[in-house]
């Protein structure tokens, strides 16, 4: 099972898919609390370039606090990752893929609420 959702964007600048890719989590009612910027880490902290590399924490409060309820410890695994990272020929986008995330936790319940957010981030993917 693949552990997480893909698209290449072959006709846009990072900065263009960062963009989109903000504006299609929005819409998926995903808001982005944190972001960090890998290549500028890198650099900083042990002095090696990488082309451009962004990891994009994603939640959907309702989803999260679902999760929550039934499993209080899961925030361990939250939020949604989402890199957007300088490939050859563009952009790829992978998010993760809640479903594959959650795979290590006993919660039927909670593999449901998984399957809503991957439909979910899977949409937001594929409107990028």
């Amino acid at each position: 099972m693949s552990y997480t959702i893909d698209r290449l964007i072959a006709d846009a600048t990072f900065d263009e898919v960062d963009s989109r890719t903000r504006a299609a989590l929005a819409a998926n009612g995903f808001g982005v609390l944190t972001e960090i910027d890998m290549a500028a880490t890198m650099k900083k902290k042990i002095d090696v370039d990488m082309p451009a590399y962004r990891i994009l924490g994603a939640c959907n409060p309702q989803m999260a606090w679902q999760a929550i309820g039934m499993e209080p410890r899961v925030g361990a695994m939250l939020p949604c990752n989402v890199i957007l990272r300088a490939v050859e020929g563009g952009v790829e986008v992978s998010a993760i893929d809640p479903v594959a995330s959650m795979q290590a936790i006993d919660n039927e319940g909670l593999h449901a609420v998984a399957g809503q957010v991957r439909d979910l981030m899977a949409r937001a993917v594929a409107a990028i």
